[in-house]
């Protein structure tokens, strides 16, 4: 291909010479030469022909000189070369030209092989320069491309999570129905339809965005009193609002709004703004949704007390598959109201909040947000662009958000009769979409998780989603003693206060995800010895290996097999009455600090330790042994029963006695002053107890 070659000199001789030393070189293809007399022609060639891979210019011309052309061409052409040749070839001309940007310097009159040879020279650097160019824009549009596709990864994978979680309960209620139909036959269908609802209203809204990226989803505009349906909106909300202690405000200036409005695209903007205000706003925040007449808009701002959403994230959450800004997380083990038993209310909104977690230790990570697909917030920008209105939001992180809808007040649709203000299909469809799920039946879940009233085991459900958890509970009840805490601090809460015998988290949810609650939970004493088993629909490879890393026991994926799960729970509890019977003795056991000492060894020892500190302390109790240990008396006993399977009384009482066995067979000391040395005040309670634990009385121990 001829490298193309524009000659700038206003004397017309210099083109014939031109044309006439390289007609060899253009009759082969080698050059094609453009020629201009001045320096405004050059960059009006240069605008009106692209590909061109170097100038000559010379330097004294009329309308611009080559010295102001180099510098423009430097400026707008960054990567073009201008080579100079001109009979001004004296040292501050040469030093100018070179600043301004020139490649090099040919003086007149002209060795014509040295011209050549500086213009291969110079089209050497102009290709090497091209190709670097070329591999810097390859490799942006690489990043580029790796970003989207990363992006899009976190979407469907997003997106296998909302179809997982209804699929579970779908499938889970359709085999509890066939088990126990009698029991399941009318909560059970009321739950499949209702996850079948989420599930349809999921991939509505795939399909809407589709749509509208393909310019084929038209506005169904009527003409009626928009302020009807703005109402029914702020009424299907209310009750949800009310079950999470959030205060709904409706705030009108108009008494009649007549207007051209599509009522299922507008009840679908306003459902996906006001459900995350209501689901991202904690309890006993307040939620202003706001109607006015602005400028002949119709203007509905939607106003909460909730997370509120970081500055640097705000120009991005109407971009479609961004994650979200990510949920605020509290301090390890913060305390906060939880709901130990089944019961409570219900978030049905699954589109992404308009506002994720710190681990043990209060590390600053940050994982995206539960529930969030990057759909929703894409999806109401382009159904009010398509309206002809803009959205717009204003937050800072902590302080809550405002998102203002403005829509043109326009009257050129067909007016609808009154009381048509709201499509019979809209009540049905969004009212099914916004009612909160009735607690179950509260006989099904009054029993505690506490161990003491019962034999069975405990186990503690944290799972955002209360059809989810009810479905475990479902699953579980009978075979333990059930709790529900409905988000990851809860959970941690619950877990540290009641130290439950096993634990299923969700790894998706609000406030801190399910690898946080197990890296909080095994990192704290209290309970790093509970069993965790993430349950998730974030099936891959990666999200199973980070499960593992931070301490997860089993990772079973949704949805999940009834069967399975009680397995997985089984041999988990198996493993744990393997580790009672290594600590019931308490032989053994790796020493403090010393390397490979199991936080379970070292708790033993430390217990162990402080009751033989106190050893001749008849009334060492306890309460005592609660204090040393610096827990609770729920706490220490939780965590003793799960180790060694003894109460925290016949621990104390083991060590006692243990080291009354080795006083026995060591020294000459009688049975009563045994007794008296390891803490008994009745030697004949000594004796029976000895009996009891060793199967054989202190007088044959002492043979």
């Amino acid at each position: 291909m001829a490298a193309k070659i524009l000659v700038v000199d206003d004397e017309p001789q210099f083109e014939r010479l031109i044309l006439q030393r390289f007609r060899r070189q253009a009759r082969e293809g080698k050059y094609e030469f453009l020629f201009a007399q001045n320096g405004v022609e050059a960059l009006d060639v240069l605008a009106r022909n692209t590909g061109i891979d170097m100038v000559l210019t010379d330097i004294n011309m009329p309308k611009m000189d080559g010295l102001a052309l180099i510098g423009q061409i430097r400026e707008v052409y960054p990567l073009l070369k201008a080579v100079v040749v001109s009979a001004y070839g004296d040292m501050k001309n040469i030093r100018t030209a070179m600043n301004r940007g020139a490649f090099d310097f040919v003086t007149k009159p002209i060795e014509f092989s040295d011209l050549e040879t500086t213009m291969e020279k110079t089209l050497r650097e102009a290709e090497v320069l091209r190709q670097v160019e070329a591999a810097k824009e390859l490799a942006e549009k690489n990043e580029k491309l790796q970003e989207i596709d990363q992006l899009k990864t976190h979407f469907f994978t997003n997106i296998s999570h909302e179809f997982r979680t209804p699929l579970t309960v779908i499938s889970g209620m359709a085999e509890q129905i066939g088990e126990n139909p009698e029991r399941w036959l009318g909560k059970g269908l009321a739950m499949i339809r209702r996850n079948t609802h989420n599930l349809l209203n999921l991939v509505n809204q795939i399909l809407d965005l589709r749509k509208l990226e393909a310019g084929k989803m038209p506005l169904q505009l009527i003409q009626g009193n928009v302020l009807p349906l703005l109402y029914y909106l702020f009424e299907s909300f209310h009750f949800l609002a009310e079950s999470r202690d959030i205060k709904l405000h409706f705030l009108c200036s108009e008494s009649k709004l007549v207007m051209d409005y599509d009522p299922e695209k507008l009840l679908r903007i306003l459902t996906n703004l006001l459900g995350n205000a209501v689901k991202f706003t904690p309890e006993g925040g307040e939620v202003y949704y706001q109607v006015d007449n602005v400028a002949d808009c119709l203007q509905i701002r939607i106003k909460d007390t909730g997370i509120g959403i970081s500055e640097e994230q705000l120009p991005f959450i109407f971009e479609r598959f961004f994650s979200g800004p990510e949920l605020p997380s509290g301090p390890a083990g913060e305390t906060e109201e939880h709901q130990p038993l089944f019961g409570g209310d219900r978030d049905p909104f699954r589109s992404p909040p308009a506002g994720g977690p710190a681990s043990a230790g209060d590390k600053a990570k940050k994982r995206p947000a539960a529930s969030n697909t990057g759909i929703g917030l894409a999806l109401v920008k382009e159904l009010i662009n398509l309206m002809d209105g803009d959205i717009q939001v204003e937050s800072r992180k902590g302080q809550g958000a405002t998102f203002t809808v403005r829509l043109p007040i326009r009257r050129e649709a067909p007016l609808v009769a009154r009381g048509e203000d709201i499509p019979a299909f809209l009540r049905v469809e969004k009212m099914m979409s916004a009612a909160p799920i009735a607690p179950p039946a509260q006989g099904v879940v009054e029993a505690s998780i506490h161990a003491e009233l019962s034999e069975l085991p405990s186990l503690l459900i944290i799972e955002d989603n209360p059809d989810v958890a009810e479905y475990l509970q479902a699953c579980l009840e009978g075979r333990y003693q059930l709790a529900w805490a409905r988000d990851g601090r809860q959970g941690i809460s619950l877990a540290l206060e009641q130290v439950p015998d096993l634990i299923i988290s969700d790894v998706m949810m609000p406030e801190k995800d399910g690898y946080e609650v197990c890296e909080t939970l095994k990192n704290d004493e209290r309970s790093s010895h509970i069993p965790i088993v993430l349950l998730t629909a974030k099936a891959d490879q990666g999200s199973r290996i980070e499960g593992l890393s931070v301490g997860a026991d089993a990772y079973l994926e949704k949805p999940f097999d009834k069967q399975e799960l009680f397995v997985r729970l089984e041999k988990l509890l198996e493993l744990r009455a393997k580790l009672q019977e290594r600590y019931r003795s308490m032989e053994n056991l790796e020493a403090p600090g010393q390397e490979g000492a199991s936080p379970e060894a070292q708790f033993i020892l430390r217990l162990q330790d402080a009751v033989k500190v106190n050893m001749e302390d008849e009334n060492f109790g306890i309460l005592e042994l609660c204090r040393a240990a610096g827990l609770s008396r729920t706490q220490l006993h939780r965590k003793v029963k799960a180790l060694t399977g003894r109460s925290t009384s016949s621990f104390i009482r083991f060590i006692r006695l243990q080291r009354a066995k080795e006083l026995l067979r060591s020294t000459d000391l009688n049975i009563s002053q045994v007794a008296f040395e390891v803490g008994f005040k009745d030697p004949k309670y000594f004796s029976r107890t000895f009996q009891e634990e060793f199967g054989e009385a202190p007088t044959q121990t002492r043979r």
